[in-house]
């Protein structure tokens, strides 16, 4: 093996161990808490804002976010590129999900999917988080705005005329943010998942209009 290669393979290992340090529960130890034990289980933002609140969400989505980041910034350091540092982005958000300092109960990794995009194609930022506000504002389903958004970055990657390796990294994120969503998408389907109400903005907004009308 090459000494570049046992590089960009540890710059992997490295980025799933970065992956592994959950905002949620790195922050829920300043509290003395665990946030998998309240509200829906989860590691992640969502779950963070509904049971502790704004600030402790918002430093859980930034940690986790920074991770898709500096996972990227590895693989630079250690001569990665292509393939590599999709890699590397796509065992940080394993990592999220699958974190082994934690007993492999994470989050849903979303928001280091966020990072990592941020750095490698900022542009799709943007209209990917349009996506996940109007599906958000027209349902108030966090989950499936976000599953929805994951499922726009194929097609966002093909329009744009984008080829080989940023098609498989697209098409494994938004099949990865599937499946961890799919206890929400299951919930949909009975019926039973969270909804926010208040995100429902479109809803209220036809209502106002329809009463108007019927007026």
């Amino acid at each position: 093996m090459s000494a570049e290669l046992a590089l960009t393979l540890a710059a992997v290992v490295g980025a799933y161990l970065l992956g592994s340090v959950s905002g949620s529960l790195l922050l829920g130890r300043f509290r003395g808490i665990d946030i998998r034990t309240q509200g829906s289980g989860n590691a992640g933002g969502t779950n963070a804002f509904r049971t502790q609140g704004w600030r402790f969400a918002l430093g859980t989505v930034l940690v986790d976010i920074g991770k898709g980041v500096i996972a990227v910034l590895l693989m630079r350091v250690a001569g990665g590129e292509g393939a590599w540092i999709f890699a590397a982005v796509l065992a940080a958000v394993i990592g999220h999900v699958w974190p082994v300092f934690h007993g492999f109960r994470g989050g849903k990794g979303a928001a280091t999917v966020v990072g990592g995009l941020a750095m490698l194609w900022p542009l799709a930022v943007l209209p990917l988080f349009l996506v996940w506000l109007l599906v958000l504002l027209s349902t108030g389903y966090v989950g499936l705005s976000t599953v929805l958004a994951g499922l726009a970055l194929p097609v966002l990657a093909w329009l744009s005329g984008m080829s080989g390796p940023w098609l498989v990294f697209a098409a494994v994120v938004a099949a990865l943010l599937t499946y961890t969503h799919r206890s929400n998408l299951q919930r949909l389907r009975a019926g039973t998942e969270h909804r926010f109400e208040r995100a429902r903005v479109f809803a209220r907004l036809f209502s106002r209009r329809s009463g108007a009308n019927d007026a």
